[in-house]
C-alpha cells in the first residue's frame, strides 16, 4: 500500500536544507509520495529510513536494464500517465525482428539495417537500439547459430525470443554475459524460463491474455525471484492492444498495482503484411504505452514517422530543446556572406539550417537565447527584441567579422527591423521569408544582389 506524503514525513531529516531542490522537506515528502522525486534526491536521508521508504519511492512502473555495459538500454521508470504532469523518461525502445529460418547473408543485411539506422534530427541521434533474435525454425542448432553469427557482428542488446525453454537456453549459452531480455515465459512454462532468468541474470518478458492473467503470472514470477520483467499481453490488433496498454499502465501508475508495475512490449507487425496497418499500430504503441516495439521493418518510410512521433512524445514539454547561443557558419561561410539571425528553440533552428543547406549559400547564422521558444512566442514574451539582437551582434564582434553590415531578420518579426537599426547605427535590417521553405529562394537572389 503506498505511503502519504505525512507518513513519508516521518521518516525525513527535517532539515529543510532545500538540497532536494524542494523548499521543505514535507514538499519533497509530498512529491515522493506522488511519484514524482526520487529518495535519493535527499543527501541526508538515514538507512532506516532508505530500507523503509525503497518501496514507497520507487516508481510505480519498474526501471529494467536490459544489456550489458555501454551497450546496455533502459526502460521503465515511468510514473506519470501523460507527460504534461511530469514526463515520460525512457522513450519506446524500437527492435528490429530477425528470423532464424532467414539465409546467413540475409541475416546479415538485417542485422546492417539496424547499425545503419541512425539518424539525426532536431540535433538528436535516433536509432533502432535493439535486435530481437526470433526462433521459427523450432530447431535448437540453427537457433543457436543465429544467435552467435548476430551477436558476433553487433555488440548491442538482443532479445532472445523463443517460447521453447531448451531452444532459448541454447541461445541464451552464447550470449548470457550480455544479459538479453528473454522473449517470453508462459503459464506453461514459467518455472523453466524464470529459472534460466534467474540463473543468468537477465530480464524476462512474460506473456498471458489480458491484463488479468498478466497479473497472475506477474506474481508468480516475481515469487520465484525474477524481479525484472517485461509484460506482453498478447494482444495485437490495434483496439484490443491500446485497451490493455492503457490499463496496465492505470494499474500500475493510478492504483500502485505492483503485479502490472513492469514495462511493456508489442508485435505491430505480427498478424498482418500491410506496412502501413504495421505503422499505424506501432505509432498507437510508442504513444499508449509500448516500452519496446519489435518491428519486422525498418525502412526509411516506416522509421521516419516513428522516430518523429516518438521524438514528439518523449521530449520534456516543461524543457523546450535548445541550441546554444553563438555565431553557426554554414557553408564556406566568409567576410562577405549573408548574416541571419533567429532564436534557439532546436526546431527553428535544424528547420532554418536545412533550408539555408539547401540554398547552397553560405552564410553565417547568430542564434539567440530565447529559452527555447519559436520567434513568434519569444517576440510576444519580449525575449526577442531589439536590444537583445543589437548586443549578440556586438558580442560576437560581427563588425570585425564582415566587410558588410546587414543582418537578416526573421520575416515574422518584420516589425523589429526599425528598431534594429536604432540600436545598431550604420548597419542596414532587411527582412527574410516569414516562412523557412522561401529561404533557399531569398538567399540565392539576396546573394545575386549583394
Amino acid at each position: 500500500m503506498a505511503l502519504t506524503g505525512i507518513q513519508i514525513f516521518k521518516y525525513l531529516p527535517k532539515k529543510n536544507c532545500g538540497e532536494c531542490h524542494f523548499p521543505t522537506c514535507l514538499a519533497f515528502a509530498m512529491r515522493l509520495a506522488a511519484s514524482q522525486a526520487k529518495l535519493s534526491d535527499c543527501p541526508y536521508v538515514s538507512d532506516e529510513a532508505k530500507k523503509f521508504l525503497g518501496a514507497a519511492s520507487a516508481p510505480p512502473i519498474k526501471l529494467v536494464k536490459i544489456g550489458q555495459g555501454d551497450g546496455a538500454v533502459e526502460t521503465g521508470d515511468e510514473t506519470v500517465l501523460f507527460r504534461h504532469e511530469k514526463k515520460f523518461n525512457h522513450p519506446t525502445l524500437l527492435a528490429l525482428n530477425i528470423n532464424d529460418t532467414l539465409s546467413s547473408d540475409e541475416i546479415n543485411t538485417k542485422v546492417q539495417e539496424v547499425l545503419n539506422s541512425e539518424q539525426e534530427r532536431v540535433g538528436q541521434q535516433l536509432k533502432v537500439e535493439l535486435i530481437c533474435l526470433n526462433c521459427q525454425s523450432n530447431d535448437a542448432e540453427k537457433y543457436q547459430q543465429m544467435v552467435k553469427q548476430v551477436a558476433e557482428k553487433t555488440k548491442g542488446p538482443l532479445i532472445l525470443s523463443c517460447k521453447d525453454p531448451k531452444i532459448m537456453e541454447a541461445g541464451l549459452e552464447i550470449v548470457a554475459t550480455r544479459k538479453p531480455l528473454l522473449y517470453a515465459a508462459t503459464a506453461d512454462t514459467l518455472d523453466a524460463m524464470a529459472n534460466l532468468a534467474k540463473t543468468k541474470g537477465c530480464p524476462l518478458a512474460i506473456c498471458a491474455d489480458g491484463p488479468s492473467a498478466l497479473s497472475d503470472l506477474s506474481e508468480k514470477a516475481t515469487a520465484l525471484g525474477v524481479e525484472d520483467l517485461i509484460l506482453d499481453s498478447t494482444s495485437r490488433k490495434a483496439g484490443p492492444m491500446l485497451s490493455d496498454m492503457t490499463q496496465i499502465r492505470r494499474s500500475a501508475i493510478k492504483k500502485k498495482f505492483k503485479p502490472l508495475g513492469f514495462p511493456t512490449i508489442a508485435f505491430p507487425g505480427n498478424e498482418t503484411d500491410d506496412p502501413d496497418l504495421a505503422v499505424s499500430r506501432a505509432s498507437i504503441e510508442i504513444l499508449k504505452y509500448a516500452s519496446i516495439v519489435v518491428l519486422n521493418d525498418i525502412s526509411d518510410a516506416i522509421m521516419l514517422p516513428l522516430f518523429a512521433i516518438r521524438q514528439n512524445i518523449f521530449t520534456d514539454p516543461q524543457q523546450p530543446m535548445q541550441v546554444e547561443e553563438k555565431l553557426y557558419k554554414i557553408g564556406d561561410a566568409d567576410e562577405n556572406s549573408p548574416l541571419l539571425i533567429t532564436t534557439n528553440f532546436s526546431l527553428t533552428y535544424f528547420i532554418v539550417l536545412g533550408e539555408v543547406e539547401e540554398s547552397k549559400v553560405p552564410c553565417w547564422m547568430l542564434i539567440a537565447d530565447c529559452e527555447g521558444m519559436s520567434v513568434l512566442t519569444a517576440w510576444a514574451a519580449d525575449k526577442f527584441n531589439a536590444p537583445k539582437i543589437a548586443k549578440l551582434v556586438k558580442t560576437n564582434n560581427m563588425e570585425d567579422q564582415l566587410k558588410h553590415r546587414e543582418l537578416i531578420l526573421p520575416g515574422y518579426v518584420a516589425i523589429l527591423s526599425g528598431e534594429v537599426e536604432e540600436e545598431l547605427p550604420g548597419w542596414k535590417i532587411k527582412v527574410g521569408p516569414r516562412e523557412a521553405v522561401n529561404i533557399p529562394k531569398f538567399l540565392r537572389s539576396y546573394k545575386a544582389a549583394f
